[in-house]
């Protein structure tokens, strides 16, 4: 099996895994939001820390902390994890997880208006009509619904802030992400503190601390870390074996399968303005994967334009 096989199916693995979850968590929602997330935060860093100690390559967790600009970055992209995680499960237990899809959906679309924003970068008429088809759709949901789907721009921003600052961080994605749970390891062991010995109930009128109180939710909330750990693991891989464009367009298998699961398995509600929505982000994201494409192989062509000058100037 060749490399592009090799990492299409891990990125088509980790895409199934991440559209499927609703279903994990939705075993759970029983369970306050800040209490799962503290567990998946833990149990995320012990597996993380396996597969590094496994690998060697603890001692790369230090060489962040050893430079105070760097750990600032990564600390900022932990805690935008953290809220896009936090909103996520936050999302499944209100029954709101066809916003969510469309989140994961317009942060592509996001994370281009960022880095024009931020980053400086131009963008091609191509893109910016995509981005204004799903600043549209947004729009149109905002009017048709009468709100606006905050769960959905919470998402795509938060998770298009993480990537912005992880284009940041001189590090693997694995070693990154471990010191990120480490660092908010602190806090997630201090709401579960609270949560078991001084009855904290957080953001939602609901008893807490489950752990410990059946073998059912115990494993569930302990699993969560390998849910999560596991498809960054898969994705890291894939990414080192695919081109950008690739790893964009398989992406898109998250949100359908997530999409899919709101309204087949939850049977969520997806109104009329839903329909009009979800189609302009689709159409949205067919131009931008076409120019990210078209980018691509103008970038090879040029590449390989260089590199033949080159061989025929010695």
């Amino acid at each position: 099996m060749s490399d592009p096989v090799r990492g299409i199916a891990a990125m088509v693995a980790a895409c199934t895994v991440w559209g499927l979850s609703a279903m994990f968590y939705k075993l759970i929602a029983h369970v306050p939001p800040l209490e799962v997330l503290s567990h998946r935060t833990l149990w995320s860093l012990a597996f993380f820390g396996l597969v590094l100690a496994l690998q060697g390559r603890l001692a790369e967790i230090g060489r962040i902390f050893a430079h105070r600009r760097t750990l600032a970055v990564v600390a900022a992209a932990g805690l935008f994890i953290s809220t896009n995680w936090f909103f996520f499960i936050f999302s499944i237990q209100i029954g709101q997880a066809v916003e969510a899809s469309l989140g994961y959906y317009i942060f592509p679309l996001v994370s281009v208006m960022l880095g024009r924003l931020v980053l400086g970068e131009r963008l091609s008429a191509l893109k910016w009509l995509a981005v204004a088809l799903a600043a549209g759709a947004v729009a149109l949901l905002t009017w048709g619904l009468g709100v606006a789907p905050w769960v959905s721009l919470v998402l795509a921003g938060t998770f298009g802030m993480y990537g912005l600052m992880k284009r940041r961080v001189p590090a693997g994605p694995v070693v990154s992400v471990t010191t990120e749970v480490l660092l908010l390891a602190p806090l997630a062991a201090l709401w579960l503190w609270g949560v078991h010995v001084l009855g904290w109930g957080g953001i939602v009128d609901r008893p807490g601390a489950w752990f410990g109180t059946n073998w059912r939710d115990s494993l569930l909330l302990a699993a969560s870390g390998i849910l999560t750990a596991t498809p960054l693991i898969l994705f890291s891989y894939a990414s080192k074996r695919l081109s950008m464009a690739s790893v964009g367009l398989v992406q898109y298998l998250n949100p359908t399968l997530q999409f899919l699961v709101a309204t087949l398995v939850f049977a969520e509600p997806f109104t009329d303005w839903h329909a009009i929505a979800f189609p302009m982000i689709w159409v949205a994201l067919g131009f931008y994967s076409l120019e990210s494409l078209r980018q691509e192989r103008s970038a090879r062509r040029r590449a390989v334009s260089v590199a033949t000058s080159g061989t025929t100037r010695m």
